[in-house]
């Protein structure tokens, strides 16, 4: 099937018009027609090979939305013209441990991400910067109809990389929650866990973000080097900053049983008295994303209280520009790139 999207054809390129493949749609499989997708700060960091060698050329984009717009003879999940969803992987092993007990993100045999991967089939995947994208059912998503379409995007990787550790914490409405960075992940996190009914707080070097942290729900905002005043006082801190940080003081202002969860990913690796842990049952996490049932279930949250991402919505041909602003946090909170103009202009011209 042909597809047309925006790739880079080498490391860290800019972005020019890729004519691809995608399969055909197969017995379970359903062809999405893409309207919306959302830039992640992943995108960067594999167009630039910092996360290790890349595919090229590489069509990014791992926050997908857009109407179905052909269904596989044993689909039963989607119907012509549901609103659907692609993530950060579409595809496991579906017989490992984790694939069986609802954690196919974690499959033993690695899950086959959106892009810059090869499938299960051999194929090589192209993400969401493109006009289509074919699917097994399993692995897509129905969004709900009272969320705007373009601003739920980026749900689909910042909504559930934050959804998921506060579920997986069991954070509630006597919770204490810290959310370190106020960006694209961070600021999901704060709708999601005051929606959740904790108590937020957000740590943040940007003071001109106060008023958008607490318009989001915190109900408290500090500057970075306050940490050190809150000795025993977050039951779950969210550190969303891929910065090195000396996490000594966040670790003290953790409860006795409290937890320390890494969601961005720093250049070095973090150094960790284990005394700090030990003093109070402390302990220093990971998460990431969450299973295709989680991700709904979290779409689902999501449209019972009405949370959706802050966007900046632009035109293909922005993206180069989106990226170098992404880098330099000149965005609030993600870009969202309007796929559905592109592709109805371009298919016009091409008649």
């Amino acid at each position: 099937m042909k597809a047309r999207g925006f790739a880079a054809l080498k490391p860290s390129g800019t972005f020019q018009l890729f004519d691809f493949q995608r399969r055909s749609v197969g017995p379970n499989d359903v062809l999405i027609e893409i309207d919306y997708a959302g830039i992640c700060h992943s995108d960067i960091h594999q167009i630039r090979q910092e996360w290790g060698p890349a595919r090229f050329p590489m069509v990014p984009g791992h926050e997908i939305v857009g109407h179905v717009i052909e269904i596989g003879e044993k689909v039963r999940k989607f119907n012509k013209g549901d609103r659907a969803g692609v993530g950060v992987y579409i595809n496991s092993c579906m017989k490992c441990t984790p694939c069986l007990s609802g954690m196919s993100q974690y499959c033993d045999e690695g899950m086959i991400e959106t892009y810059n991967s090869i499938d299960r089939d051999g194929s090589f995947t192209y993400g969401g910067y493109s006009n289509n994208y074919v699917i097994d059912e399993m692995f897509a998503v129905k969004i709900p109809e009272n969320l705007d379409f373009k601003a739920v995007a980026p749900l689909l990787c910042a909504g559930i990389t934050l959804y998921s550790p506060l579920k997986h914490w069991k954070i509630g409405k006597d919770s204490k929650v810290a959310v370190l960075g106020l960006g694209g992940l961070g600021h999901m996190g704060v709708k999601i866990a005051a929606a959740l009914g904790a108590e937020v707080t957000v740590f943040s070097h940007s003071e001109d973000k106060r008023s958008d942290a607490l318009s989001m729900g915190a109900r408290h905002f500090f500057n970075y080097g306050e940490v050190k005043n809150k000795k025993r006082n977050f039951d779950l801190i969210l550190n969303t900053v891929s910065a090195n940080l000396d996490l000594t003081d966040l670790i003290h202002s953790l409860k006795v049983e409290g937890s320390l969860v890494s969601i961005g990913i720093p250049p070095e690796p973090y150094q960790i008295h284990p005394g700090l842990l030990i003093g109070g049952r402390k302990s220093v996490s990971g998460s990431m994303i969450g299973s295709v049932e989680e991700l709904q279930e979290m779409l689902n949250f999501c449209s019972n209280n009405m949370i959706v991402s802050e966007i900046e919505l632009i035109e293909p041909n922005y993206i180069d520009q989106a990226y170098a602003r992404t880098i330099a946090s000149d965005v609030r909170y993600r870009f969202v790139i309007d796929i559905k103009s592109w592709r109805e202009e371009w298919s016009e011209s091409a008649l």
